[in-house]
């Protein structure tokens, strides 16, 4: 799917959702909380378009896993889900994860590595609720790809201008105003340079543990291998 361009609104807008949207909102969150309650014991979230609400048929289910825990428990949580197993890295400054894929539009994600307060604010800067709140049916407040605030509504959304309003998003959210300047710099500037590649995107395979596998990666690359060092993860 090709990435979506930040775009500016000088006006808030509300968005009515038809009844196909919401029909495919509910099947999205039926499928979410299917896993998150196989997950249940790791406090799993839901984050993204689903937890927003603004869906549309082609939107990924996302689940991430808040704190490192090992990674066989997660696939034993998930037997006879896994499809594809993976570990990424954005750049070498990034979070280290593995994600297991379930479907062509589901994923759950885990760090591989302890995350900062910073990396977890990532995903609640796009919006994402626990498993209480998918079974309780509610939506939250989160920025999308387009870098436009979302705000649940009873009929649908309001989109929010977020660049020049950084301070009232942060409180919106919950998060820091350096977390939403970082992601305003990094996708805008994505606009004007192009995205760059991942810095590590390698399969586990079938073999292989995820720990494992990222010593083999930390073995060979430095970067990782500090990583690790600074904040277990093997």
């Amino acid at each position: 799917m090709p990435r979506e361009k930040v775009v500016r609104i000088w006006d808030e807008r509300e968005v009515i959702y038809s009844p196909k949207r919401w029909r495919y909102l509910r099947e999205k969150r039926e499928k979410a909380l299917g896993i998150m309650e196989r997950l249940a014991q790791f406090d799993p979230w839901l984050y993204g378009s689903v937890a927003r609400g603004d869906v549309r048929r082609d939107s990924d289910v996302d689940i991430f896993i808040p704190y490192r825990v090992p990674a066989y428990l997660i696939e034993l949580a998930l037997e006879g889900l896994i499809t594809r197993r993976r570990i990424v890295m954005a750049t070498p400054w990034h979070l280290i994860k593995g994600i297991i894929e379930v479907d062509e539009e589901t994923t759950v994600t885990f760090p591989l590595i302890e995350p900062t307060d910073r990396e977890l604010e990532f995903y609640r800067w796009g919006g994402a609720v626990g498993i209480s709140e998918v079974r309780a049916k509610r939506r939250v407040p989160g920025v999308n790809k387009k870098l436009i605030l979302i705000v649940p509504t009873e009929r649908g959304h309001v989109e929010r201008e977020v660049i020049g309003r950084e301070s009232e998003v942060a409180k919106i959210l919950g998060v820091s105003v350096d977390i939403v300047r970082e992601r305003v710099h990094v996708l805008t500037r994505r606009d004007s340079i192009g995205r760059t590649g991942i810095y590590i995107n390698e399969e586990v395979p079938d073999w292989m543990g995820f720990e494992e596998a990222l010593k083999a990666i930390a073995d060979r690359d430095p970067n990782v291998r500090r990583k690790v060092r600074e904040r277990g993860g093997i």
